[in-house]
């Protein structure tokens, strides 16, 4: 079966995945045998489009799972999507404002219903651009956090928690987001620094003895002021405590109190203090019983506690009243001011701390419990360095906000009578009040924060609270890959609900995934326009090339710093395998299959090569990968596969290949095989080429019980016994080493490629010509020599190169210009000075290897040692050529 001349990605993506699904491969099934490895993938939001950073996550899921099925485990990956809640409301709230209409003309279930036919048109975009990518999800498992077991579930924990006293009802102040109208978490603010104003406004006192200046940023918040605070420890102001004041504007008499928290630094020194509308001064009004008195409503405008002010913007009530402060004669100054506010995570409103009444979950016994299950290795993170960013959100954590007051989501299972404001929570709605048998039952309107179903994800989705099949055998979940950016919002409270409700973490391992960046660096954004749809580059390179780009930049603790060169790199390297495969085939002609197994001690030396160098990539790969080092494993791959096998092998097996008979099938068997296990390996990083290619070389291959494609085939083991001997390994480095320094001065004397040339060895520090016949016809052969002599006679047109074991010279053409030879060996070694210096530079920079991570820092020292290695190449062959010139 004939290779086309070149591989159609796009056509191979949709049929082998289409192919694979319908054999059923990625099905999970409980009953099977095998050791049990379960992914539960992130799901994303109903809203999404799928972007790098979800094609970096799936990729390397990809990976991992493909790898362990291949190997036997009992494997689940399980796909789903996020109802997520704010996002999605304010998606479809966007669609109805173009038709002039919005929630509240709509009514409640009409709005619901309309977001459940969005999700039925725009849901499941994200999952088949995944599937675009080559998921292996089991996709007949998928989930929705609003599935009726899912939303059971939900249920089921909140009245369990609010059982055990863990969620309560309180008012509080809370962060508010008067364009979303809802209450949010602190993780959901987004914090920005502004260039605002500072006021100074006079207080007058009651007695009208004087006043006292007080700094704010908010001056329309300073309607709802119950005091003025002092630090007691403030001369300045010592005598005012407890003096009355006239609040400006309103007329309302407040005291001058004493609190230590207050900063003397900071404007005069005297605070305003609004329990209502801020936090530090909630805190400070609770510990001196003051009144809180909202001014705002949900949407951002002034109460009737704002007087005058009532249904102005806050924007529009500042204006106003610092005017009127002007007016009267008590806006002393005001001065520029920088300082942080916050803004909704979603919308980008400036949010509002609100006094209001909300559900809460307690935190802090479920975050100390996930805190020590990490510290006990239950659960692992990679790289190790965010274990510190998760116990640092844990050990400072608060009380969890998780009401929302949107009309998507699940809805709290909470219940007040209406004649006796009795609180009922239960599964069910209940019938009848059981504090007065009334029947008016009215459910809370709130809705939980997304968040609170997504932590209950690794287990709801396996069934939970049921003792399901798929619950018991593939819980806990053996991996969860994830972004830095919810550690908080997610990992920490999938741990705290897993331990709280199974007495399990949700899974063993955590990797988390770097930073995609543009390929000067900086971070892709919308603002900035460097955002590079993956769609788009699927389409440029295929889904392979993306797959092994993402997977060749991976590496832990690192941004990925991605580039079109990159990717157009990964997809020559499916052309190069491509035409390995076509070579391959070439050769199979007239050959009977499947090929005969050869005994391996009958082989030459360069097949045994070969064979123990796959067996050395199979266990680099396979460690490289069960440490989540997915960079090193797919590097390891290419270097094998571009490097030992095609540009040596292949070249090294043509002349045995035409030799015909015992030979010719030794190189065949060989090829055949060593080109399985590589697609073995390959397959998990580009499932579809590696697919493409192993069909046309399956009837090849001599094996009991053969898959009938790679994703169920058995991954490559590496043999119990290496092919070569010590001195046979060494012969074949050494081997490599003379022809690549033959062919470097080939290039550097201006040898044409095609051109055969002398060569010669001396000083070899090696078994003399023993090892020499060893591998002299492969080098022969490799760099297109005349002849390879050993220890020759004296030639001036000779340029040597100095390797660590030898020196290997090429003769120059006759009439070389070793003049021009030499200017350029000059500016070579002029910029490779440059380099190591700089180099050299970064390592000796304390700042530098602080800040950076140990693998750059690693990286930064084995690219100085090559340098080092080339400056002395360099210098040596110039010296050499002043000599010989």
């Amino acid at each position: 079966m004939d290779l086309p001349k070149t591989f159609d990605s796009k056509s191979a993506e949709e049929r082998w995945f289409q192919k694979w699904i319908d054999l059923g491969y990625f099905k999970a099934d409980p009953a099977r045998e095998g050791k049990a490895f379960s992914v539960v993938i992130p799901p994303p939001n109903i809203t999404g489009q799928l972007h790098l950073g979800h094609a970096l996550n799936v990729s390397l899921q990809d990976i991992i799972v493909r790898t362990r099925r291949m190997q036997g485990y009992n494997t689940l990956w399980l796909p789903g999507t996020d109802h997520a809640g704010i996002a999605t409301q304010n998606a479809v709230e966007k669609a109805l404002a173009k038709d002039g209409k919005d929630r509240h003309i709509l009514g409640r279930d009409a709005f619901v219903d309309r977001v459940w036919q969005w999700r039925a048109t725009y849901g499941d975009r994200i999952l088949n651009q995944l599937r675009r990518l080559g998921a292996s999800c089991d996709w007949s498992r998928e989930r929705f956090t609003l599935d009726p077991g899912l939303s059971r579930a939900v249920t089921k924990v909140f009245v369990d928690l609010y059982n055990k006293s863990l969620i309560y009802r309180a008012k509080r102040l809370i962060n508010w987001c008067p364009r979303c109208e809802t209450a949010l978490s602190d993780l959901e603010v987004d914090h920005k620094d502004v260039q605002g104003s500072l006021w100074y406004i006079r207080y007058p006192f009651a007695d009208g003895s004087g006043s006292i200046t007080i700094a704010t940023t908010r001056p329309e918040t300073m309607l709802g002021d119950t005091a003025v605070a002092v630090n007691p420890g403030d001369e300045r102001y010592k005598s005012y405590v407890g003096k009355t004041i006239r609040l400006p504007l309103v007329g309302r008499e407040i005291k001058i109190i004493a609190d230590a928290a207050i900063d003397r630094e900071f404007g005069t020194g005297a605070l305003k203090v609004t329990p209502a509308h801020d936090p530090v001064d909630f805190e400070l009004g609770k510990r001196h019983g003051l009144e809180q008195i909202p001014v705002l409503n949900g949407r951002g405008r002034m109460n009737e506690n704002a007087g005058a002010y009532r249904g102005l913007s806050r924007e529009d009530a500042r204006k106003q009243i610092v005017k009127d402060l002007e007016q009267a004669g008590l806006l002393e100054k005001i001065e520029p001011h920088s300082h942080a506010v916050g803004v909704c995570s979603r919308c980008d409103t400036v949010v509002e701390p609100m006094l209001s009444e909300q559900w809460f979950m307690r935190t802090r016994e479920m975050a100390d419990r996930a805190i020590e299950a990490v510290r006990k290795g239950d659960t692992t993170f990679h790289p190790k360095f965010w274990e510190n960013t998760f116990f640092n959100w844990l050990e400072n954590i608060h009380d969890w906000c998780i009401s929302r007051q949107l009309w998507w989501g699940h809805r709290i299972p909470a219940y007040r009578c209406a004649r006796c404001d009795h609180l009922i929570v239960a599964a069910e709605r209940p019938a009848r009040c059981p504090e007065c048998d009334g029947s008016d039952i009215i459910q809370d309107d709130d809705v939980l924060d997304t968040w609170f179903s997504s932590g209950l994800w690794p287990m709801s989705t396996l069934g939970w609270p049921d003792d399901t099949p798929e619950f018991h055998r593939y819980y806990p979940t053996s991996l969860l890959l994830t972004g830095f950016d919810i550690i908080f919002f997610w990992v920490a409270r999938m741990m705290m609900f897993g331990l709280e409700l199974t007495d399990k973490v949700p899974f063993k391992d955590v990797y988390i995934t770097p930073l995609v960046r543009d390929e000067l660096g900086k971070k892709m954004t919308k603002s900035k326009g460097n955002v590079v749809d993956p769609l788009d580059l699927m389409e440029q390179y295929g889904a392979d090339a993306v797959r092994f780009t993402l997977a060749q930049l991976a590496a832990q603790g690192r941004d990925v710093i991605l580039s079109h060169d990159r990717f157009a790199a990964s997809r020559a390297f499916a052309n190069k395998i491509w035409n390995a495969a076509r070579f391959v085939m070439m050769n199979l002609d007239g050959a009977a299959a499947p090929i005969a197994r050869v005994e391996i001690a009958k082989l030459g030396l360069a097949e045994r090569w070969i064979l123990s160098r796959l067996d050395d990539t199979t266990g680099e790969v396979t460690r490289s990968i069960d440490a989540y080092e997915f960079n090193v494993a797919a590097m390891k791959l290419y270097q094998f596969i571009w490097h030992e096998f095609c540009d040596w092998y292949i070249e090294l097996s043509k002349e045995p290949l035409k030799a015909g008979g015992e030979r010719q099938a030794a190189a065949r068997w060989v090829l055949v095989n060593v080109f399985d296990r590589m697609l073995r390996l390959l397959h998990p990083f580009m499932p579809f080429v590696s697919e493409e290619i192993w069909q046309v070389i399956r009837p090849y291959l001599d094996e009991p019980n053969l898959a009938a494609h790679l994703p169920i085939a058995k991954y490559p083991e590496a043999s119990a016994t290496n092919p070569l001997s010590p001195a046979e390994e060494t012969a074949m480095n050494h081997c490599i080493e003379a022809t690549e320094a033959i062919n470097s001065l080939r290039s550097l004397l201006g040898w044409h490629p095609g051109q055969r040339v002398r060569a010669s060895i001396k000083r070899a520090r090696i078994e003399g010509r023993e090892e020499l016949e060893l591998w002299r016809v492969y080098a022969i052969t490799l760099a297109k020599l005349d002849s390879l002599d050993y220890e020759p006679a004296p030639n001036a047109r000779v340029v040597f190169s100095q390797l660590p074991w030898a020196d290997v010279g090429v003769e120059a053409p006759e009439g070389h210009d070793f003049d021009a030879t030499k200017e350029k060996l000059r500016k070579d070694l002029a910029e490779v000075v440059k380099h190591a210096t700089q180099h050299a530079a970064r390592l000796d920079d304390p700042k530098f290897r602080s800040k950076a991570d140990p693998s750059t820092v690693a990286e930064v020292g084995e690219r100085l040692v090559q340098l080092k290695k080339e400056q002395r190449m360099l210098t040596e062959q110039l010296q050499q050529l002043g000599e010989s010139a």
